[in-house]
C-alpha cells in the first residue's frame, strides 16, 4: 500500500478510509494533498474489495476550502497553479461520483470552499451538531469549484446557490440537513460510530448493484425519458445476471436475508 504525507488511507472489512490529515492548515488543499486525495480514490476505484469509502479528516475543521497561502506564494503563476490543484481535485471528484462503492463524508467541522463540495459529492453526508458549511470563493475575490456550480443547485435550488455563492452566508448543522446538504445531524462525540456503522452497512449490500444507482442518477439530467428507461433495462438485467443479483432473488424467494459478495 503506498505511503501519503497527507492522508491516512486503510481498507478493513470492505471499508476504505481516507482522512484528510492536514489539521494544522484546517486540512486546505494545496497540490499535494490534493494529488494524494486523487491517487487514494483512484486505488478505491479499481480495487474490488472496496465496498465502501469513508471520507473523513483530523483536526477541528473537516476543510478549510483551497489553500490560499500556496496561491500567494505562485505569485504571476498563480493560475497554472489553480488549474494544476483542481484538476486533481476535479479528477478525485469525479471519480467518487462513478464509482460503484458509496462514498460516505463524515463531516466533523467546518466544510468551506471546495471542502463543502466534498460534502455534496458524496452519496451520502454525516454531520456533526458542531459542523457548518460555507461557500467562501467570492469573499476571496474567486469563483466556485469542485462541481458545486453543477451540485448545489440540484440540492438547494438556484435562488438559494445564487445566496450562499453571492453573499457567503454560512448554513449550521440544523440548516444544512433543512436544506437536503446533508442526510444526517449527529451528535459530536457519536459521529463517529454512527459513520461506522453506515459504512458497515454499505460494505455488505450489493455493490455492483450501488453501483448501477449512481451512475442511473447521474445520466438522469441528460436523458430522455427512453434514454434512461434504456439504460434502467440494461442495468437491472446485468445485475439480476450477477452473482450478487441471483442471491438477492434466491433469498427473496426463500424468505432469507441475502448475503452479498459485492460481486
Amino acid at each position: 500500500m503506498k505511503e501519503f504525507k497527507l492522508i491516512e488511507f486503510s481498507l478493513d472489512n470492505g471499508i476504505a478510509s481516507i482522512t484528510l490529515n492536514r489539521p494544522q492548515a484546517g486540512n486546505a488543499f494545496n497540490l499535494l494533498l490534493a494529488t494524494e486525495l486523487n491517487e487514494a480514490v483512484n486505488a478505491c476505484q479499481y480495487d474490488p474489495n472496496v465496498r465502501v469509502v469513508l471520507l473523513q479528516a483530523q483536526g477541528k475543521l473537516f476543510c478549510a476550502g483551497g489553500d490560499l497561502a500556496s496561491m500567494a506564494e505562485a505569485g504571476d503563476q498563480v493560475d497554472a497553479a489553480l488549474k494544476a490543484l483542481t484538476d486533481q481535485l476535479h479528477g478525485a471528484y469525479s471519480t467518487m461520483m462513478r464509482m460503484r462503492a458509496p462514498v460516505i463524508a463524515v463531516i466533523n467541522g467546518a466544510a468551506a470552499g471546495i471542502g463543502m463540495s466534498l460534502a455534496l459529492v458524496a452519496d451520502m453526508t454525516l454531520a456533526s451538531d458542531k459542523a457548518s458549511f460555507l461557500m467562501a470563493y467570492t469573499a476571496a475575490g474567486l469563483s466556485p469549484d469542485g462541481g458545486s456550480t453543477y451540485l448545489l443547485p440540484k440540492v438547494i435550488g438556484i435562488k438559494r446557490a445564487k445566496e450562499m455563492m453571492l453573499t457567503n452566508r454560512k448554513l449550521s448543522a440544523q440548516e444544512a440537513l433543512d436544506w437536503g446538504v446533508i442526510n444526517k445531524v449527529v451528535a459530536h462525540e457519536n459521529l463517529q460510530e454512527e459513520a461506522q456503522a453506515l459504512a458497515k452497512s454499505l460494505a455488505k449490500g450489493a455493490t455492483n448493484a450501488f453501483g448501477s444507482v449512481k451512475s442511473l442518477l447521474l445520466a438522469a439530467d441528460t436523458q430522455s425519458l427512453e434514454g434512461q428507461l434504456a439504460l434502467e433495462s440494461a442495468a437491472i438485467a446485468e445485475n439480476a445476471k450477477g452473482i450478487d443479483g441471483q442471491a438477492g432473488i434466491h433469498a427473496f424467494l426463500n424468505k432469507q436475508k441475502p448475503e452479498f459478495s459485492g460481486q
